[in-house]
């Protein structure tokens, strides 16, 4: 069972460089962003600000690889809001931006997300 890639420019195995702006690396660094979230001890929920290099991959699935720019929120982890809804924090003090470099592995034929790497400093 092939499944066609949706880029086919894409070769199974190549790291291909791909946009920063398209829909599926954004949620590809929305996922490394929950792993950040998940496993940070900050008061303060982080959000994706700029994703500055975005690869893809084709390995039993689609792993991209990426380098995100994440700020802090004014959005507290106990709230659980949507990220879509929290600003970036506009207090100086309170203000911190992270470099991030995720790996997100996600197979869309079984509906799973696998971060193996999930740096950020």
């Amino acid at each position: 069972t092939n499944v066609t890639p949706p880029h086919s420019t894409i070769r199974p195995g190549f790291p291909v460089p791909v946009s920063t702006d398209s829909p599926e690396v954004r949620r590809a660094a929305r996922f490394g962003v929950y792993r950040y979230n998940n496993s940070s001890n900050d008061l303060f929920l982080f959000k994706e600000s700029q994703i500055k290099k975005a690869m893809v991959q084709i390995v039993r699935g689609l792993k991209y690889m990426l380098h995100v720019e994440i700020k802090r929120t004014v959005c507290e982890k106990r709230d659980h809001p949507s990220l879509d809804s929290c600003h970036f924090q506009r207090e100086k003090n309170l203000q911190q931006m992270l470099r991030c470099y995720f790996e997100v592995w996600i197979t869309p034929w079984t509906h799973k997300v696998h971060i193996p790497v999930a740096h950020c400093h």
